[in-house]
């Protein structure tokens, strides 16, 4: 397919057909904000909605990027068509990020059953990047079974992939703090699925019980999903199958009583709620620039005015 000749409706085909470049080029459109994006959006709307979303998270070093390549594996075992968006920190000084995930998961390289894309955070907070639901939505229509969201290494607060999946994993590992700092990062509060990576090694049974105490802390109603703990050697692909059970057990659980439909209602709220402000937000910069927001700081620098004062100026002003 002609990079130049290829149209929106010719790439949509193409994915749908399961042209790894025509899906290649569609999330580009979505990381570049195309002004073809709506378009794009619209063309794939009616063939979405089929993927199981399953985020994965954790902090630096825990191994998530060989986990995911043991899941590929495990649902490829399953003939499940699978797609993975692996988001890597953007540098704040230059910019640039190394996208090296696919390097970790070369195994499944020559599969085209599985469609592997690294995306840039590019500044975005939260462990993923501004672009991720649409791209899971291209993964999607292009007839993904299973859609992995591997974010950036956590730290505290960034755990924007709970928001994003219907199903989150929390990794964890020997040697990379206690169950307190679980806590503090906010990840006790968003998994479904808990893995002990590394299990192979020393202190990760501690891990387990320190985990599994933690979650039993946690305020739930009755009827609340109870997150299973599943010990894992990525590296041997030792617990994947185990892990996949798991998944498929929750959406078992989330089909049930429309609780898999509420949390896709909120994503789709949220998603739509950051197009808008990011579209009024460009409006604002075209037809203003930031000629008056540089005026309100350097009076706030000056003592002149004070900050609430001048987001209230800033505000009407728009």
């Amino acid at each position: 397919m002609s990079r130049r000749a290829a149209s929106v409706p010719d790439l949509v085909r193409g994915a749908r057909e399961g042209d790894p470049r025509s899906v290649a080029r569609l999330i580009s459109l979505v990381e570049d904000r195309s002004p073809l994006l709506p378009e794009v959006m619209a063309a794939l709307a009616p063939f979405t909605g089929a993927a199981q979303v399953v985020g994965l998270t954790g902090s630096p070093g825990v191994g998530k990027s060989t986990t995911t390549s043991a899941l590929v594996t495990a649902w490829r075992r399953e003939g499940k068509r699978v797609g993975v968006l692996a988001v890597d920190p953007s540098s704040p000084f230059s910019g640039g990020a190394l996208l090296g995930d696919r390097i970790r998961m070369e195994d499944h390289a020559l599969d085209r059953e599985v469609f592997i894309r690294s995306m840039a955070a590019r500044g975005h907070l939260g462990g993923l990047s501004w672009g991720t639901p649409q791209a899971l939505r291209v993964l999607d229509a292009a007839g993904c079974d299973i859609v992995l969201v591997e974010t950036v290494g956590v730290g505290q607060s960034e755990v924007e992939v709970a928001h994003l999946a219907d199903t989150t994993l929390v990794l964890s590992a020997p040697g990379l703090g206690d169950g307190i700092q679980a806590a503090k990062a906010g990840l006790l509060e968003v998994g479904d699925v808990y893995v002990v990576n590394k299990a192979d090694r020393p202190g990760a049974d501690q891990v387990r019980r320190e985990l599994r105490t933690m979650i039993a802390m946690a305020d739930r109603p009755d009827d609340a999903w109870r997150p299973p703990i599943v010990k894992a050697v990525a590296t041997t692909g030792e617990g994947a199958d185990e892990v996949v059970a798991e998944v498929a057990r929750h959406r078992e659980f989330l089909e049930q009583d429309g609780r898999l439909e509420a949390r896709r209602t909120r994503r789709a709220r949220e998603e739509v709620e950051a197009i808008a402000l990011a579209a009024l937000r460009q409006e604002w910069d075209e037809a203003r620039g930031d000629s008056d927001l540089d005026g309100l700081a350097a009076s706030v620098a000056a003592g002149e005015l004070d900050p609430w004062k001048a987001a209230e100026t800033l505000r009407r002003s728009l």
